[in-house]
C-alpha cells in the first residue's frame, strides 16, 4: 500500500469510498450520496486529504475539512477516514489516518477531532492507537433513519508550534 495526497483527480474514487460508507450506515448521519463533482469540490487548498493505494487503486481516504468558521477556529480541523469495503481490516485506514495526521501537521493545524458512532468499535480502536482521546459523549446527536444515535468525540492535539501543543507529550 502506498500513501499520497489526493487530488482532484481522486474525487470519483472518494465519492464512491464515501458513498459506500453512506450506504452501510455505519460511520455517518449523511443517507444521500454524494457525487464525484460534489466531492471535488473539497478540495480547498487549506484542509489536507490522502489516499491509500493498492496496486493503482485508491482503497481508503483520510480527509480534513472546517471545523467552525470562527477565525479563533482556523487551527482545528475535523477529520474523517473511509476505507473500501473489499479493503477493511489491512490497515488501510490506519495508515490514512497517520499520513493526514503528518499533513495536518505540515499544514499548520494544531488539533483534529471527529464524531464517531458509540458502537463503531474498530474506528474508535483506530483512533486511540493513533493518540487520539476520548473527550466524551454526545447522547442523541442526531437521528438516521430514525433512530437517534450516540456519538464519541475524539480529539489529538498535534506537535506544530502552539502554545498547547506541548501539553500532548
Amino acid at each position: 500500500m502506498r500513501m499520497r495526497v489526493a487530488t482532484p483527480a481522486d474525487a470519483l474514487a472518494l465519492a464512491t469510498i464515501y458513498n459506500q460508507g453512506i450506504e452501510d450506515r455505519v460511520a455517518t448521519f449523511e443517507t444521500r450520496l454524494r457525487t464525484p463533482e460534489e466531492v471535488a469540490g473539497w478540495f480547498d487548498e487549506a484542509h489536507p486529504i490522502v489516499v491509500v493505494e493498492q496496486d493503482g487503486q485508491v482503497i481508503a481516504f483520510a480527509s480534513t475539512s472546517t471545523y467552525r468558521a470562527r477565525e479563533c477556529y482556523a487551527g482545528i480541523a475535523e477529520f474523517s477516514v473511509y476505507v473500501h469495503r473489499a479493503f477493511r481490516g489491512q490497515g488501510a485506514g490506519r495508515l490514512a489516518l497517520q499520513e493526514l495526521v503528518r499533513e495536518a501537521e505540515q499544514a499548520g493545524f494544531w488539533k483534529l477531532l471527529s464524531r464517531v458512532f458509540v458502537e463503531n468499535t474498530a474506528s474508535r480502536a483506530l483512533v486511540r492507537s493513533l493518540g487520539f482521546r476520548e473527550v466524551g459523549i454526545y447522547q442523541h446527536h442526531a437521528q438516521l433513519d430514525g433512530v437517534w444515535r450516540d456519538v464519541v468525540i475524539v480529539e489529538k492535539l498535534l506537535t506544530v508550534s502552539h502554545p498547547f501543543a506541548q501539553e500532548a507529550g
